[in-house]
């Protein structure tokens, strides 16, 4: 599997310029402008359940379009294009992405005190109970991702949010190290998905010193 290689890293510059030019027109292959569905800053839009691609780990990034390639993530939408990008595509679209500011969540309307509290709980503190840990010891503390493994999920839309814990359940989306996804997110019944998204989409995007759940 070809990832984020060193060789890669050194030409980030002119990778980035192509993923660019990719993002914003397509490729000679037939792939369509990743901007259509992502937004021209690769912020997503919230409120259709297509997520921010802005600021992502290039190595996650490289993998999640592996995934649409080999069938252990699937998505209607992302399979045929996914075929349509070559591994060059995928680096460069990596670099370019990674490369964009993230901004803070617009679009949806906000939670309820009760979702945000209850969603609180399972990603801070889990629920031993059943077996479900805490979201926050792989995502951090503040959902802001940790490596390349485990991406940020703070300010990620709801409707995205619960989209991929619904894949995760299905067995539609299995590309998660050693099943762990799939494993915790059966065992989270349709309220506690309901919760968990909002309070992730709550959150602030970027680093913070403000109270990270909104009013």
């Amino acid at each position: 599997m070809a990832l984020f290689t060193a060789l890669a890293l050194t030409a980030l510059p002119a990778l980035a310029q192509n993923g660019e030019k990719i993002a914003k027109t397509g490729n000679a292959a037939g792939a369509p402008a990743c901007m259509t569905c992502h937004g021209a800053s690769g912020q997503g839009q919230p409120a259709a359940g297509f997520p921010r691609l802005a600021g992502l780990n290039p190595v996650y990034f490289v993998r999640q379009l592996q995934s649409f390639h080999d069938t252990t993530r699937v998505n209607p939408i992302m399979a045929p294009i996914a075929q349509q990008l070559n591994d060059a595509d995928r680096q460069a679209l990596a670099a370019y992405y990674a490369g964009l500011a993230v901004t803070n969540p617009d679009g949806e309307a906000p939670a309820d005190a009760k979702s945000l509290s209850a969603g609180e709980t399972l990603a801070q503190r889990g629920d031993w109970s059943r077996g479900v840990p805490a979201c926050a010891q792989c995502h951090g503390p503040k959902g802001l991702g940790v490596g390349a493994v485990f991406p940020q999920i703070a300010g990620q839309s709801a409707t995205y949010i619960t989209s991929q814990l619904q894949a995760w359940q299905a067995g539609t989306r299995k590309n998660d190290p050693l099943g762990l996804m799939h494993g915790i997110a059966l065992k989270l019944s349709p309220t506690d998905i309901g919760a968990v998204a909002a309070y992730y989409g709550s959150l602030d995007a970027v680093p913070s010193t403000k109270r990270s759940v909104k009013p």
